[in-house]
């Protein structure tokens, strides 16, 4: 499965001050397959060592932190040479081995020629919650996320489509109305199977979208079940209410997460560190309120976000949504799409580099995202169907007068009255 994270790997193994790599992304989100797959295309052989199923080898470098002792260790446990520049070293759940991800710091500082990669699905959460001697400015951290909707078209084969759409995005030149609305199609289909690699494949192999169900239910089971590994009983059961609680709180018109809607007398004092473990984990993405000012990070309101889940499949399952009915042109009316489309913008988004904000005005109006792009403010407008009027973004616009401006729709592309249209499935190309 082609993923784009592969072009920063190669960039990476090319680079001429290569630091150690750490990958750092949600549980099944691809992490080891694709590194392996990196591995087996780009170097001579591979040395690939899970720290949360081997324990022999764990112990057995524990001792030092030395980098020839642990070279040492690797090539007689393995029967194998590790070769400089030849040999790629895969350390995987590296956060249940402290000493080694120390060790990651003498990689960088006395063995550079050595490369090296560290995967771990909660390095955030360990890293938080213990002492670790994490090897700061030494190591290179890349994000993985869940495939993006243009990552899930080349897997389905319509690569092309991804050229189309951007060769309209950058010239504001609309689609023709019969492929816009195949894409739309498409887009739709994305939003129920998400981009959970095991989800996109089964829907590959099976071409039925209901096949998805029971991979996502057992990926939303694996992340309860680290909920409760990680954590005491009482910071997973916190962790456990607040991580249900989002498609409530997604559903309500002032979508702020609210500490009142897990439960009556829940503070931030109390579920603080939950909302930090689930973001730490990469099960879910946070977006600040923001006085948009740049930066826009030193401008964000601590206290105001909102919480998207990472993977739109696994919203849309835990959420209930009628599979039957997302799949229509025309959504009926008691169908709350407008949650769905702003945590796939959201994820889109994300996926793209952006640090995400949304701005509000007074409790009178809520403009859906914010993004910096180099020195300007771009303000984004999300709506879930063709109707596109909005007083937020007018308030927005006649209070600060940005550059220009976007609203993510259905409608097709298009440029008027400085406002850009973008298509709900060519969001990856802002």
């Amino acid at each position: 499965m082609k993923r784009e994270i592969i072009k920063d790997l190669v960039e990476w193994k090319d680079s001429k001050k290569r630091k150690p790599l750490i990958i750092h992304g949600a549980r099944q989100v691809g992490k080891t397959y694709i590194i392996k797959e990196f591995g087996k295309k780009y170097y001579d052989n591979m040395i690939y060592v899970n720290f949360e199923t081997n324990k022999e080898l764990s112990s057995q470098i524990n001792d030092s932190i030395d980098v020839k002792f642990i070279i040492n260790k690797l090539e007689l446990f393995y029967g194998e040479k590790i070769l400089p520049k030849k040999t790629l070293i895969f350390f995987d759940e590296i956060q249940e081995n402290e000493r080694v991800l120390t060790s990651l710091k003498y990689f960088c500082e006395e063995a550079q020629e050595y490369h090296v990669i560290a995967a771990g699905s909660l390095l955030g959460v360990a890293i938080n919650r213990e002492n670790y001697s994490f090897p700061v400015g030494k190591v290179k951290i890349i994000n993985m996320y869940p495939l993006s909707f243009k990552e899930f078209l080349i897997a389905i084969g319509r690569e092309n489509l991804v050229y189309e759409i951007k060769k309209h995005f950058e010239n504001n030149e609309r689609m023709d109305k019969d492929l816009h609305e195949f894409c739309l199609k498409l887009y739709r289909t994305y939003l129920v199977v998400g981009g959970m690699p095991e989800s996109v494949q089964t829907y590959l192999d099976e071409q039925k979208i209901i096949s998805t169900l029971d991979i996502q239910a057992m990926i939303l089971e694996s992340y309860v079940r680290d909920m409760t590994k990680y954590a005491n009983n009482s910071e997973s059961n916190r962790i456990i209410s607040a991580f249900d609680s989002i498609p409530v709180q997604l559903a309500k018109e002032n979508k702020k997460f609210q500490y009142k809607v897990i439960s009556k007398g829940a503070t931030s004092s109390l579920f603080g560190p939950a909302i930090l473990w689930l973001k730490n984990s990469g099960i879910v993405n946070q977006v600040f309120r923001v006085t948009p000012n740049i930066p826009l990070e030193m401008h964000k309101d601590l206290s105001a976000f909102k919480l998207y889940m990472s993977d739109i499949g696994l919203f849309v399952n835990k959420a209930r949504y009628p599979l039957y009915q997302l799949d229509l042109s025309v959504q009926p009316p008691m169908i709350s799409m407008g949650p769905l489309t702003e945590n796939y913008v959201a994820n889109e988004l994300r996926v793209n580099g952006y640090d995400l904000y949304y701005w509000e005005s007074e409790g009178k109006a809520e403009l859906d995202f914010i993004i910096q792009k180099d020195i300007d403010i771009v303000p984004i407008e999300v709506k879930s169907s063709i109707h596109i009027k909005s007083r937020s973004l007018d308030l927005y616009i006649n209070k600060y007068n940005p550059k220009y401006a976007i609203r993510i729709s259905e409608k097709n592309f298009g440029f008027e009255n400085n406002i850009k249209s973008v298509p709900l499935y060519a969001v990856f190309c802002i």
